[in-house]
């Protein structure tokens, strides 16, 4: 997919543990049309294009990234790790099985941002009380009111990392 902007060429990102090279992108592209429109991945969603709603959120080197206003040449030579990069249907990631076993979502479309923003945020603290998870998930826009929901899932995702991990 050709995109606008600077001299077009192969662009090559590890996504997800994987590398891509991208035919004909352009550095200054926005991550998140390079993850959608190239490497066909759905978790990443186009919210506002501005980096306010956090449902384009991905982890890049491990941490919570707005992908729409990422340029994709910044993630060179970086790790970015999709909603789909976090497990599998089989493995889910701790924090995907939480928000399922919670009912922490109503449309989905904050998901992604919540769930990678949480991920991020328990990878750093295992153990957040309610005002670091609020804290953490504070730039992400939940419309549908999940809130209470989507904090016990953290919640619940930080128990399950302390079992896996035999505490």
């Amino acid at each position: 997919m050709l995109h606008s902007g600077s001299p077009a060429g192969p662009l090559t990102l590890s996504v997800n543990g994987t590398t891509r090279t991208i035919e004909g992108a352009t550095p200054d592209t926005p991550l998140l049309y390079i993850l959608r429109n190239d490497c066909e991945l759905n978790g990443p969603k186009y919210g506002c294009g501005l980096g306010q709603c956090g449902a384009c959120t991905v982890l890049v080197d491990g941490q919570a990234t707005r992908s729409c206003v990422v340029p994709a040449g910044a993630a060179r030579e970086r790790e970015v790790t999709t909603l789909e990069g976090l497990g599998t249907l089989d493995a889910l990631h701790p924090v995907q099985r939480a928000f399922i076993d919670e009912q922490a979502a109503q449309c989905g479309y904050c998901l992604n941002g919540m769930i990678m923003s949480a991920a991020a945020l328990l990878a750093r603290n295992p153990t957040p009380d309610e005002e670091a998870i609020r804290d953490a998930l504070r730039f992400n826009l939940c419309r549908c009111g999940t809130h209470l929901e989507i904090v016990r899932a953290v919640k619940r995702a930080a128990l399950y990392l302390q079992q896996e991990q035999g505490n």
